[in-house]
């Protein structure tokens, strides 16, 4: 067993919107990645349409830089809890991390967790703490607060002495104290040099890869990644799949990749130490060892995080099905579902009774609804249900539920209504503290009920100025039955055309969701009402034409603006006899049963 001294394996671990992307390109910039006169985008790593747009880094993506003679693969890891199965497993290919913290926010939610997991792993650890030029940024303070982090969360002797670096990704700023000059990258890529071990190599046995994640890809098929464990590999050898079983599958290599800045670059051989990603081995999931058919020895594997939400996906059998989708039927689906599966290992897909309906369950709302998002640009139409927690029973048969960490940072005068709504939600305060800049902290254990819808609210009850973030933690006794929605539904009573008249005569009864000259059809739930009940209006009914004249009383019609809702916001506002039917053009609520009658007769025989 020896170091391969040229290689350097580390994965870059964060809260969402640390600042971790922007690193990136800012060591890519530094060790001349791109040309002189390339375009280059911001965030290029974030790859993915829905990355871009929402600003946050979804899957984890391998790349490299090269500097001073030595290769450094990196690895950019999603910051948001919902993708925490994406970090759990990357921290097995490397040998260090990178923990990065904002200057002004401090150590978050998903900061403990993926430290917990790297300091369990013996990584060795860089700190950079990031957005030194924010105003009201404290550097030194949020250090002291990482070291106190490392202490409560058990770190040994060698990983307190952890190396720290200050830096502005944005400017392309790092130095190693605050009174120092501003230096560029080199320095933090220098320390990386210095601090992370080198990979241990060993080329004499057979060849042994722990399969960490998954890609796909039309015309190659599946491919591995991960880290050569031990041995060499090139494309035309032969490799078996190994679980505690035995052997599951077996394959030929027929494309071998490594990784060259941001691209893969196909290689004629790897040995171990390197990150490589291999094609043709068809049966390979993520968690099994691949291996040489003469020495197949299992590599130990890591537990992949159970889901703790589930959503019911159907065909969409809405009165305007099939008229923006291109596939629409439940094969369609399926095919498509189990596609997903292959490579986002954290979601879990179930038939259910009907074939018509799939189960699907996932870390969160936001890992779920990347999903619809992504269905529904490639022309799926879906009806969706109301998101449901996974429930666990004990041995003793006592039912227990998901609670969530939830960390909020608000300004002081919001904090009272915070801690009366999370009060009502089954919330138990654990922390509460002062930041700077008249904001608070606030720390509560929920149940993962209680978050589901609470976004929305959240926003309104602080202005858009509050911060909420939350992580899974662990399973704890049912804590009882929560309140539903306050308020209900604007229900459409007939098939048609929303018409300005009609809507400005309605305007009192709640928010609508729809503008005039939007398509709707009965049962099709168009707006928010001021009362905690249903109330079924007409959207569609036109102004009787008579033979008086008015001068001007039809054009002077001012309507308050519809609040439109994205998917996320939709999917926290349906109730359970709601779906959310979901197409490449339209999101629309409606109503499980479309005719009123049939819609009040149940309800009566549910109240029976």
């Amino acid at each position: 067993m020896s170091t391969n001294k040229n290689i350097r394996n580390i994965a870059i671990i964060a809260h969402v919107d640390h600042g971790k992307t922007t690193l990136v390109d800012s060591i890519f910039q530094n060790t001349g990645a791109f040309r002189e006169n390339q375009h280059v985008d911001v965030r290029v790593m974030d790859s993915n349409p829905q990355e871009r747009e929402r600003g946050i880094t979804i899957f984890s993506k391998n790349a490299a830089a090269m500097h001073k003679g030595t290769k450094i693969n990196i690895v950019d890891t999603p910051g948001h809890a919902d993708f925490g199965g994406e970090v759990e497993r990357i921290l097995k290919m490397v040998d260090g991390v990178l923990l990065l913290v904002d200057a002004f926010e401090g150590p978050m939610p998903q900061t403990k967790f993926v430290l917990r997991k790297a300091l369990e792993l013996k990584l060795k650890p860089i700190v950079v703490i990031n957005k030194i030029d924010r105003p009201q940024s404290d550097p030194i303070k949020v250090h002291d607060q990482v070291l106190d982090l490392f202490i409560a969360l058990g770190a040994d002797e060698d990983q307190l002495d952890f190396p720290y670096l200050f830096t502005s990704a944005k400017n392309g700023i790092a130095k190693y104290d605050m009174a120092d000059e501003d230096g560029d990258m080199s320095l933090l890529l220098d320390m990386i040099i210095k601090e992370i071990p080198a990979p241990k190599t060993n080329d004499e046995g057979g060849f042994q890869m722990l399969v960490t994640s998954l890609d796909y890809n039309d015309y190659i098929g599946k491919i591995a990644i991960g880290r050569i464990y031990r041995g060499k590999v090139a494309p035309g050898n032969q490799l078996v799949v190994v679980e505690p079983e035995g052997v599951v599958g077996r394959g030929t290599v027929t494309k071998l990749f490594q990784f060259d800045k941001m691209q893969r670059v196909e290689a004629k051989e790897a040995s171990s130490g390197d990150i490589v990603a291999i094609a043709g081995i068809q049966d390979a999931t993520v968690g099994m060892t691949l291996t040489s058919p003469d020495s197949p020895e299992i590599l130990e594997s890591f537990e992949i995080s159970k889901p703790t939400l589930s959503m019911l996906f159907s065909v969409n059998d809405s009165p305007f099905a099939g008229q923006e989708g291109k596939e629409v039927t439940s094969r369609k689906i399926r095919e498509r579902l189990m596609k997903e599966v292959m490579t986002n290992v954290a979601l879990n897909v179930e038939e259910t009774e009907s074939a018509d309906t799939f189960r699907v369950s996932g870390r969160g709302e936001l890992h779920l609804s990347v999903l619809i998002e992504t269905m529904r640009r490639e022309g799926y139409e879906l009806a969706i249900a109301r998101p449901q927690v996974i429930m666990h029973k004990d041995e003793a048969g006592a039912l227990l539920e998901p609670i969530e960490h939830v960390t909020i940072d608000i300004p002081d005068e919001y904090t009272g209504v915070i801690i009366e709504k999370m009060g009502r939600r089954k919330a138990e305060m654990t922390h509460m503290g002062t930041l700077r800049g008249g904001m608070v902290r606030l720390e509560f254990e929920i149940p993962t009920r209680g978050l589901i819808g609470y976004n929305l609210e959240f926003t309104t009850d602080t202005k858009g100025e509050g911060i909420m973030a939350h992580v899974f933690h662990e399973y704890q006794p049912f804590r009882g039955k929560l309140p539903g929605r306050e308020t209900g539904a604007l229900v459409v009573a007939e098939t048609g055309v929303c018409v300005a008249y009609a809507l400005s005569s309605l305007e009192d009864r709640g928010t609508f969701f729809v503008s005039p000259n939007t398509k709707v059809y009965a049962g099709m739930v168009v707006g928010e009402s001021t009362r905690g009940l249903d109330i079924t209006i007409n959207v569609c009914k036109t102004k009787k034409l008579t033979n008086m004249r008015s001068s001007g009383t039809d054009e002077s019609l001012r309507l308050t603006p519809p609040r439109i809702l994205s998917l996320e916001q939709a999917l926290e506002f349906i109730n359970d006899d709601e779906l959310l039917e979901v197409t490449p053009e339209s999101i629309r609520i409606r109503k499980k049963i479309l005719d009123q009658n049939q819609r009040e007769r149940a309800a009566k025989k549910a109240n029976a």
